[in-house]
This record gives structure tokens, C-alpha cells and sequence, in this order.
């Protein structure tokens, strides 16, 4: 009895110290997952668990974002879970999406799990139209994406109606202009084409390396107002903030980078920035919502720190993930030229081996026809044999026939004719026989020299016959298949090796190969600076291509706006046009501001 209790008080205790937990679904751009929190969990403690099960360690671009009342917030990290303004009906969601934005993609982005997950995130946004993109880009940007989901180009795979059900342009794109989805497949797959032998993270930094210039990229607009209460939007990205006319969300009218701020605050609606230079006035603006404040100040806050951290020396982590990210791009490239050589090895082979097999059907087709030569030449030579002998019996009977009609005509001769009309009778009878024996004679002579003819035809068959029987003993005495496993040509000295042991996989670096590589990514430079100016002649001949296809009356503002920017020459480049913003001095762009 004393047992059962203290068992029962013992189950108690474990019960009561069991922590409470709570569930939490996380959504990314392509998966969800579901967690169980500890009730005291602060943001951190969350962001950290969903980090480490994606294999994520360059954090600080992301977040885990959610919504209230229609306005978009980030679980703050030093804040617990459940304190936020979050629904506490389970599963409690956050979407895990980047926050910040790098300058530069590919000298930022180091991990193969970020770049896709920015990837993923920016075509989204390009698709959903967050992110305004010209038409003949558009197309460009499709390709990339096909490129990483489906690999190299086969048109024996890939025919046509293959990208039907994907999403790859947006629906601003499709209706402006009088083009079939299978004309619009068909400029996809141009340039898809083009794009062989890149990887999936290749073709996925490719489209953010041109996304990354589109004027809406990585920026977060408000609507605020100035001190005289003119309505703009302030945009907060990478480079700093820039201020916009809100029926123009392309060209900012000023921009103050983040090197230029000294300090940001806010009290109530208001919000304070200070600029480096004390000599310069601080300037103001209000929003709409104190939670908007909250949010503006957060990534105010976030890409600045950023864009110190850009200027100065890379942490030893993040000197280590640049390290192990060459060494794996290096291994990578290697890997790729081994798999380049088994299938251009394994292509010849196949080459070889149809060769080969045309070479023996066509051999076979030769003894085919050879042997119906023969049989047509044996028939022949039979045929001939049969008549050759038939003619020379019917000369035998014609010279016999001669014969007799001689011995008539010399019994006739010794034939005494007594009387003048037998005579004149058997004159005329002999007349008839010579000439009867005239014409035996010629016809046998005759008879003998088609004999003698047919004799000859005879010999030339045989003769075909010998030579169609010599051709058919060559053909079936030639080889056919060569060996069909040729040993590989032995690798050069300076390819790194490959060890498999048991299973692990031991990759040797030499000096040689780091040489190597650094050649020959001097030589992808120059190739991509020539691929950049045929890739413009490429747009620009598609901008021209479908510019009769377009319905001008569907054109939206934005589509306006980009083609005057364009004509202007003003869409050249996004740190361009942020760059001339900032030729004037700060206090003068401030001033610009409060007049506006």
C-alpha cells in the first residue's frame, strides 16, 4: 500500500515537472515544418531550432515574420514567443523569409541553402509583381529558373508543351502582349537552351544577379508624410533610404545611404533621422501606424548594421563559410569536368558503337544482296547449260537431216529416168532438195554458233558465280564489334584524386589545382563580360521582336515609367541612379525633402 502511494506521488512529480509546450507551424518558401516550443521560449530560442534544421548559417538576412491586422511583423529575438501580438490558436505560424537584402548577391551569398532560399523568395516576389520587371528580362529570368528546376536542355525530353503548366512569367507580362503561351515557350526555351552545363545554385545566382538590379529589389516601402504633409513613400534597402513620389516607385526623388545617418528614432507617428554631419538639420516624417514605426526602425536598424559589416573585415565564421565554400565549389567544378569527360567518353562509345552497328547492317545488307547475285547467277548458268544442250541436239538432228537429204539426192541422181517428163520431174526435185539442204546447212551453222554463244554466256556466269562466292567468304570473315570497354585514358597528373573508401570520399587538393582554378575563373570573367553584351543585344532584339505584339492599352504606370527611364537612359544600372542622388551635399537633400 505504502509503495502504490509513493509510485503514485513519484508520477506526480514527473508530471509537474514536465515542461508546457506549444505548437508552432514554419513555413518556407518550399516546405513547412511543425515544432514543439517550450512556453518560456524567447524569439531566439524558435529562430535558432528552425535555423539548424534547414542547415542554415548565414541568419542574419532572415527572419520569422507574421501578421497583424493587416500589417507585417518580425518575432523579435530577445522577446518571448508567445508575449508577441500572435494568435494563440495552435499551430501558431510564422513564415520564415530573408529580411534583409545583400548589395551583392554573389559575393554575400555563401551557402548553396541561402541562395536558394533568396531565389525562391525573389521569383515569388517577381511573379506576385511585388517586384516590377520589364518584359524581355522577364523572359530571361524564366529561362534561369527552368534551367535550375529542370537541368540541361534535350529536345528529345523537353518537347514542346513541357513548361504548360509552369508559372514563370508574371500575369502583367502575359496580358500586355498578343502572344500564345506556345510563343511565349518557344523565346523561353531560346534562351534555356543557351544556358547548358550551369548547376542548379549556377543558374540560381545567375537570376539573382540580374534581379538584384531590377529599381524594386530588396526594398521595403511606407507611406509617410513631411512636415508640410506632402504624401511620399520612404524606402528602406540595402544602400540607405531613398524617397519616392507614390505614383513612382521606380526612381527615388532623393536617397541618404546608410553612411550618411547618424542616428534614427522615433516618438509616437514621428520619426527623427539625424545625419552624420552635425551641421545639418535633423529632418522629420510621420507614418501612418506606431507598429509601422516599430517595423521602419527594425529594418532601419538591421540593413545598416549590414552594410557597416560589408565594409570591413569578414568575421573568422564567416572567413571559414567563404574557405569551405570555395573548397566545395572547387570539388564541384572538378567533379562536374570528371562527369563532363565519363559523358563525352561514354557519347563517343555510343557514337562508336551506332557506327558500328550501321557498318554491320550494312555488311549484312551486302552478303544479302550477294547471295541473291549468286543464286540469280547459279539459275542463270542452269538455264544456260539447258539451253546450250538443247541447241547443240537440235544441230546434231539438222546435220542428220542434211545428211539424209544428200543420200536422197544421190539416189535420185542414180535413178534412171527413162521418159523427158521424168526427167524434167526429177530435175526439178533434186532443184528442191539442194535448196532444202542449202537452207539445213545454214540453219545448223547457225544453230552451232548460238551453241558456241551460249557456251560463253555459261563461262562468264560461272565466272560472276566464283567472284559473288569469293565477296560472300570476305564479308563473313571481317571482324565485327571492336571490344566495347576501351580502358579509360588515364587522368592528367594534375587532376585531383578521388578515393572511395568503405563509405567515405576523401577529396586531395594540390597547389596545382587551386592555380588552375583561379585561371580559370579569370577566364569565366571575361566570358561573362562577353555574354553580358551579347545577352543586352539579346533583349534588346527581343524588346524589338514582340514590340508590335504589345497592347499599348494595357500597358500598367510602371510600365510607363520603366520605358521613359529607359529613353532617358536612366535604367542602366540600380547603384546608378541611387549614386547621381547623392552627388548633391546632404544639407541640400534635406532641404529638398522639407519642400517637397
Amino acid at each position: 500500500m505504502a509503495g502504490a502511494i509513493a509510485s503514485r506521488m513519484s508520477f506526480s512529480s514527473l508530471k509537474r515537472k514536465q515542461p508546457k509546450t506549444f505548437t508552432v507551424r514554419i513555413v518556407t518558401m518550399d516546405a513547412e515544418m511543425e515544432f514543439n516550443c517550450e512556453m518560456k521560449w524567447k524569439g531566439k530560442d524558435l529562430f535558432d531550432l528552425v535555423c539548424r534544421t534547414l542547415g542554415l548559417r548565414e541568419t542574419w538576412f532572415f527572419g520569422l515574420q507574421y501578421t497583424i491586422k493587416d500589417t507585417v511583423a518580425w518575432l523579435k529575438m530577445d522577446k518571448k514567443v508567445l508575449d508577441h501580438d500572435v494568435s494563440k490558436e495552435e499551430p501558431v505560424t510564422f513564415h520564415f523569409l530573408a529580411k534583409f537584402y545583400p548589395e551583392n548577391a554573389e559575393e554575400e551569398l555563401v551557402q548553396e541553402i541561402t541562395q536558394h532560399l533568396f531565389f525562391l523568395q525573389v521569383k515569388k516576389q517577381i511573379l506576385d509583381e511585388k517586384i516590377y520587371c520589364p518584359p524581355e528580362a522577364s523572359v530571361l529570368l524564366a529561362s534561369y529558373a527552368v534551367q535550375a528546376k529542370y537541368g540541361d536542355y534535350d529536345p528529345s525530353v523537353h518537347k514542346r508543351g513541357f513548361l504548360a503548366q509552369e508559372e514563370l512569367l508574371p500575369k502583367r507580362v502575359i496580358n500586355l502582349y498578343q502572344m500564345t503561351p506556345e510563343m511565349w515557350e518557344e523565346r523561353i526555351t531560346a534562351w534555356y537552351a543557351e544556358h547548358r552545363g550551369r548547376a542548379r545554385d549556377e543558374a540560381e545566382m545567375e537570376y539573382l544577379k540580374i534581379a538584384q538590379d531590377l529599381e524594386m529589389y530588396g526594398v521595403n516601402y511606407f507611406a509617410i508624410r513631411n512636415k508640410k504633409g506632402t504624401e511620399l513613400l520612404l524606402g528602406v534597402d540595402a544602400l540607405g533610404l531613398h524617397i519616392y513620389d507614390p505614383e513612382n516607385r521606380l526612381t527615388p526623388k532623393i536617397s541618404f545611404p546608410w553612411n550618411e545617418i547618424r542616428n534614427i528614432s522615433y516618438s509616437d507617428k514621428e520619426f527623427t533621422i539625424k545625419p552624420l554631419d552635425k551641421k545639418i538639420d535633423v529632418f522629420k516624417f510621420n507614418s501612418s501606424k506606431l507598429r509601422v514605426n516599430k517595423l521602419i526602425l527594425q529594418l532601419c536598424i538591421g540593413n545598416h548594421d549590414l552594410f557597416m559589416r560589408r565594409r570591413k573585415a569578414d568575421s573568422l565564421e564567416v572567413q571559414q563559410m567563404k574557405a569551405q565554400a570555395r573548397e566545395e565549389k572547387a570539388r564541384k567544378q572538378m567533379e562536374r569536368q570528371r562527369l563532363a569527360r565519363e559523358k563525352q567518353m561514354r557519347e563517343e562509345a555510343e557514337r562508336t558503337r551506332d557506327e558500328l552497328e550501321r557498318r554491320l547492317l550494312q555488311m549484312k545488307e551486302e552478303a544479302t544482296m550477294a547471295n541473291e547475285a549468286l543464286m540469280r547467277s547459279e539459275e542463270t548458268a542452269d538455264l544456260l547449260a539447258e539451253k546450250a544442250q538443247i541447241t547443240e541436239e537440235e544441230a546434231k538432228l539438222l546435220a542428220q537431216k542434211a545428211a539424209e537429204a544428200e543420200q536422197e539426192m544421190q539416189r535420185i541422181k542414180a535413178t534412171a529416168i527413162r521418159t523427158e517428163e521424168e526427167k524434167r520431174l526429177m530435175e526439178q526435185k533434186v532443184l528442191e532438195a539442194e535448196v532444202l539442204a542449202l537452207k539445213m546447212a545454214e540453219e545448223s551453222e547457225r544453230r552451232a554458233k548460238e551453241a558456241d554463244q551460249l557456251k560463253q554466256d555459261l563461262q562468264e556466269a560461272r565466272e560472276a558465280e566464283r567472284r559473288a562466292k569469293q565477296k560472300l567468304l570476305e564479308i563473313a570473315t571481317k571482324p565485327t564489334y571492336p571490344p566495347m570497354n576501351p580502358i579509360p585514358a588515364p587522368l592528367p597528373p594534375d587532376i585531383p584524386s578521388f578515393n572511395i573508401i568503405g563509405d567515405s570520399l576523401s577529396f586531395d587538393f594540390k597547389d596545382t589545382d587551386m592555380k588552375r582554378l583561379s585561371m580559370e575563373i579569370e577566364k569565366e570573367k571575361v566570358e561573362y563580360m562577353e555574354k553580358s553584351k551579347h545577352l543586352q543585344e539579346q533583349l534588346n532584339e527581343l524588346k524589338t521582336e514582340i514590340e508590335a505584339l504589345k497592347l499599348k492599352e494595357r500597358e500598367t504606370a510602371l510600365d510607363i515609367l520603366h520605358n521613359e527611364n529607359s529613353d532617358r537612359g536612366g535604367s542602366s544600372s540600380k547603384h546608378n541612379t541611387i549614386k547621381k542622388l547623392t552627388l548633391q551635399s546632404a544639407k541640400s537633400r534635406v532641404a529638398f525633402f522639407e519642400e517637397l
